[in-house]
């Protein structure tokens, strides 16, 4: 319970003090994005660093020799299975990183404006005219040296087996040039989500990053090839990581 306490204080008032810097941030973003998404990523990741340690989270990391380094963007597609994918992910990857979020995020008090400043992009999975500007948007980005985070499964999953990927966001890494990156994430729903009255509880999560693979270097079928094996590969990633835990 002071875990919870704690975060959910530490959340609230540090976005409502660092209200200020946004604003400044979204006057920098008008002329000079990149400048943006740069100083977002300091103070957040500095914000997130302080809410893993007050959720007493051990990070280990397997495949950080696969992580580019922070002048190179990637697409690192992954298992979801809680709102601490993004907070970890963000700490670990070394150059500006936003995210693909549903457009319900926009719906959240203060979030939406400092995922905006990292350089997140908002998909309405409902329209897909929409979809595909927003896809347009994230390829634009990438090419400027934004990493992006998207979560195919399309919602949070606390099974130990994958859902159906949505493969669509997979064109901006194509489209721009950039790698994608697939990460496996085991144990993070266990962080909050999975436990009893949502409290906070220390644990021990495994994150890992497969080597980069571009497919806009690949010809059309070994691009699909690729596109259709990337839930297998995270998963048997995921499976490794639970046999490794129960030893």
């Amino acid at each position: 319970m002071i875990r919870l306490i704690v975060a959910f204080l530490w959340a609230a008032l540090g976005m409502l003090f660092c209200l200020p810097i946004h604003w400044h941030n979204k006057h920098i973003g008008k002329t000079d994005p990149v400048k943006c998404w740069t100083k977002s990523k300091k103070l957040v990741s500095k914000f997130f660093r302080a809410l893993i340690f007050i959720a007493g989270t051990k990070i280990e990391i397997r495949g950080e020799e696969n992580l580019p380094d922070a002048d190179h963007a990637a697409l690192f597609v992954s298992n979801h299975q809680s709102y601490f994918d993004i907070i970890i992910l963000q700490t670990l990857v070394k150059g500006n990183i936003g995210f693909v979020a549903k457009k319900e995020f926009r719906s959240y008090p203060l979030l939406p404006l400092f995922m905006e400043d990292m350089g997140s992009i908002f998909l309405d999975r409902d329209n897909a005219r929409e979809s595909l500007k927003t896809i347009s948007e994230g390829t634009e980005r990438m090419k400027k040296g934004l990493s992006l985070g998207l979560y195919p499964e399309g919602t949070r999953n606390h099974t130990d087996q994958l859902l159906p990927f949505k493969p669509g966001g997979y064109r901006m890494a194509e489209k721009s040039g950039c790698p994608i990156i697939a990460v496996a994430e085991t144990n993070f729903g266990k962080i909050f989500e999975e436990n009893p009255l949502h409290f906070i509880r220390s644990r021990h999560v495994i994150i890992e990053f497969a080597k980069p693979v571009y497919p806009g270097q690949m010809d059309k079928n070994a691009r699909k090839e690729y596109y259709d094996s990337i839930p297998a590969q995270i998963q048997a990633m995921l499976d490794n990581h639970i046999a490794t835990m129960k030893k």
